[in-house]
């Protein structure tokens, strides 16, 4: 099983690059943003204090995401691998997904980072605010805070993984195109 993890800061490309790769790998797409949105729209309570947290560009605790992961796991059959867009933000999340994974014989096979300058991610924010209707992309101080707290919280993600050799950096800057070929190399050598 192909298991990829795409991170990078918000406004990075996660969301643009997971449709190119699902497309071109057969992957299915675990967004944690789309299962949020998903039991918002529900007006689940657990969707609803997930909105409020993202609301405030911070993450939503660890026990929430990792509960709504497993689930979306469990109840996709007959996957190929999965595209983690989104997900682990965490240390304790990425080793609670290695764990989730050995329980279903798989592994993360490699970790692509989108790697994007800070003035660039608040360019795109802010552009994407104006048509997404998300309050987060709209603010600068929230956008400001969401690339603090991925800073702060997120980074050790990518070292986690490049203790393991499963990191891959990739300049995220560009032609969308450019950008997959550079992540399609990455995938194939997998």
């Amino acid at each position: 099983m192909l298991n990829i993890v795409l991170f990078g800061p918000p406004g990075a490309g996660k969301g643009t690059q997971s449709e190119n790769i699902i497309e071109k790998f057969n992957l299915t797409h675990l967004s944690t943003g789309d299962l949020f949105r998903k039991h918002l729209g529900e007006g689940t309570d657990l969707g609803k204090l997930a909105q409020k947290y993202m609301d405030d560009g911070n993450l939503v605790p660890d026990s929430v995401v990792i509960d709504m992961v497993k689930d979306k796991i469990a109840s996709t059959s007959g996957a190929k691998g999965f595209i983690f867009d989104g997900f682990p933000r965490t240390v304790p999340q990425a080793e609670a997904l290695d764990t989730m994974l050995k329980e279903f014989d798989s592994d993360i096979s490699g970790m692509i980072a989108l790697d994007v300058p800070d003035d660039e991610l608040r360019t795109r924010l802010l552009e994407r605010g104006k048509t997404s209707g998300r309050a987060d992309d709209q603010n600068v101080d929230k956008i400001n805070n969401r690339i603090q707290v991925y800073k702060d919280e997120t980074i050790p993600v990518a070292e986690f993984y490049e203790k393991q050799g499963k990191f891959n950096k990739i300049h995220g800057v560009g032609s969308i195109e450019g950008i997959f070929g550079e992540i399609s190399t990455v995938i194939e050598k997998l």
